[in-house]
């Protein structure tokens, strides 16, 4: 058997429908190698990297300095339990993020494994956090319409996504969605924990901008009120938004953060979620204040290691003073793009990420449009009929405009047919 048939066989995919990819005529994609902004198949196919393998990769696939420290603490140690013991990569990886921060704000740092997870253990922070101050009837949380913060229970409550999280909405914590700042007005604020929201956009609900301001406006009325204000930067961290996070274009600062995705560079599962002092300080006496919640794999090492060396490469490289270009230079081809093609409806920016909304669709037209992009050597995935553009930082932008041609190009095949 292939290896297309042995994954047919034995394989169950997230967020995928597993009649089709088992049907007899789909024969599934088997990427064997990434090198720089490629990816390549077992055929020798080359395809940009126009999702950043689902939003994590950064520095491009098989960077010397990330897989050099991954190979060196491989030499000295794999996994060890990070209950009862630490190690050197997880220590310094804490302290180089702690530091990326203004000083006293942030400076706690709780590992896990990926974005869900960090979002989890914030929630289950926020919630504890009141018990031991003596407010337990704080317990609830806002999120927002579009919402999308992981499928673990508690994250899948957040969600305002029907076809995630409707079939779970009544078993979580208890929820109260708003649809944007100006609702936090109508909601009482003596019995919410927290407001959790991604910063600047929202991925999963199509690269949906929020309004300039809405970060501070959720930042005061969480001060007012008491409520702790949490932002899941999962997609948005590591130089996204053009900032090292995009909390910084609004000079918000939170009490909780959810990194995870590019912390690794997008090379190893890794994610922390980030506390203030405040927050740790009321879980410090015996038992009782305790935070029962980790993870087996929580600290690891390589993780730890690749999130080090990855730090390092924004330094070296100085990445993030050279988006500025990249990012304008994508928006001007995205402007080219919208004028040329008539079925893009919308273009949704915020730095490196980008989101196309194509017109006259029904939920499929987008996925039928990143299938065909692939004859033209370009993998990414849409949000329903929103076409998602967000490579690793490190591409040039000569291949930015490649990407976009093997998009404009699948846009005009499958448009044309669907008339």
């Amino acid at each position: 058997m292939t290896l297309a048939d042995l994954d047919k066989t034995y394989l169950w995919h997230p967020f995928t429908q597993m009649a089709d990819w088992c049907a007899e005529g789909h024969t599934p994609l088997v990427i064997e190698r990434g090198e720089g902004v490629y990816l390549f198949d077992g055929e020798g196919r080359r395809y940009l990297d126009g999702n950043a393998s689902i939003w994590t990769n950064i520095h491009g696939h098989g960077h010397p300095a990330i897989d050099a420290a991954v190979r060196s603490q491989l030499g000295a140690l794999a996994h060890c339990s990070f209950l009862g013991t630490s190690n050197p990569p997880a220590i310094r990886l804490a302290e180089k993020l702690v530091g990326l921060f203004p000083p006293d704000t942030l400076s706690r740092v709780f590992f896990s494994d990926d974005g869900s997870t960090a979002i989890e253990c914030a929630l289950k922070m926020a919630v504890q956090y009141f018990q031991l101050r003596g407010e337990a009837g704080r317990r609830k949380f806002v999120a927002f319409s579009g919402a999308y913060h992981g499928d673990t229970l508690g994250a899948a409550a957040l969600g305002g996504i029907e076809t995630f999280h409707g079939r779970f909405a009544k078993l979580g914590l208890p929820v109260v969605h708003a649809a944007d700042g100006a609702a936090l007005a109508a909601i009482p604020p003596g019995e919410i924990a927290g407001v959790v929201v991604e910063p600047l956009i929202q991925g999963a609900a199509g690269m949906r901008l929020w309004p300039p301001g809405t970060l501070r406006e959720l930042r005061d009325w969480c001060d007012a009120g008491g409520a702790l204000l949490i932002l899941d930067e999962v997609m948005t961290g590591f130089g996204r938004t053009g900032k090292m996070f995009a909390c910084e274009h609004e000079g918000v600062t939170p009490d909780l953060l959810a990194l995870a995705k590019g912390l690794t560079g997008g090379y190893l599962p890794l994610a922390t979620t980030l506390a203030t002092e405040r927050i740790y300080r009321a879980f410090l006496g015996g038992p009782a204040e305790t935070f029962y919640y980790g993870h087996s794999y929580s600290g690891n090492p390589l993780g730890c290691a690749a999130a080090l060396a990855s730090l390092r490469v924004f330094e070296e490289e100085d990445t993030l003073a050279g988006l500025g270009p990249k990012i304008d230079h994508l928006a001007a081809a995205l402007d080219g793009l919208a004028a040329r093609q008539p079925r893009v409806a919308e273009i949704r920016q915020c730095g490196m990420i980008a989101g196309i909304e194509l017109s006259g669709g029904d939920g499929s037209l987008g996925a039928r449009v990143c299938t065909a992009a692939r004859a033209h050597g370009l993998l990414t995935r849409p949000v329903l009929d929103t076409l998602v553009f967000m490579p690793p930082l490190s591409i040039t932008a000569a291949q930015i405009d490649e990407g976009l041609a093997a998009l404009e190009a699948a846009i005009g095949e499958v448009c044309t047919q669907s008339i």
